[in-house]
């Protein structure tokens, strides 16, 4: 394997970080979101909202890398009020110390070779340097893959679920919550 790294992300990489983002959705989320959702991707306007995050925030973009090629992605901050409260809505008692892992992707021909670990370490590093003390992501509760991944990392369900419209199919998503000095394992 060529030498994998994570850096920051940079607006030059925003037309990767759109192409990963189409194909690793049309590729993963197949059998989740409805072919019509996932045909009307729109590539150049996940570009613009990539390179005004990348540029203004709020949230921190990282980008894995295997040699030359970026090969994944994943956005990270602090998380919002509302993301982190209780089912009921009330404010999660530590909401201003959770930091939201909104997007962590890899291409997946890239996959199974540790930059999802990296990526998910990196951000939960910067999390804290940050000043958080846990961390938190949504995932479909379908995708048993994105749920293994995070509950290798020590992250569990916490028991608060969501369910999104897709196009008129029901998504139902999945809040994890975990440590963020990480402890990946195979």
């Amino acid at each position: 394997m060529a030498l994998a790294a994570v850096r920051p992300a940079v607006p030059a990489d925003v037309a990767e970080i759109a192409r990963i983002q189409v194909v690793t959705w049309q590729t993963g989320y197949a059998n989740l979101l409805p072919p019509d959702i996932l045909a009307a991707f729109d590539a150049d306007a996940a570009a613009l909202r990539w390179q005004q995050t990348i540029e203004q925030g709020p949230a921190r973009v990282l980008v894995a890398t295997e040699g030359e090629w970026i090969v994944g992605f994943c956005s990270s901050g602090a998380s919002p009020e509302s993301e982190s409260a209780a089912a009921n809505d009330v404010p999660a008692p530590d909401y201003a110390t959770v930091a939201l892992i909104g997007t962590l992707l890899v291409e997946p021909r890239w996959g199974r070779r540790g930059h999802g670990g990296r990526l998910l370490a990196a951000a939960a590093q910067a999390a804290r340097e940050d000043g958080a003390t846990r961390g938190i992501c949504w995932v479909p509760e379908a995708d048993k893959s994105s749920v293994g991944f995070f509950r290798r990392a020590g992250w569990v369900p916490d028991g608060v679920v969501r369910t999104l419209d897709a196009g008129g199919t029901p998504l139902r998503e999945v809040r994890l919550s975990g440590a963020l000095d990480l402890e990946l394992t195979e």
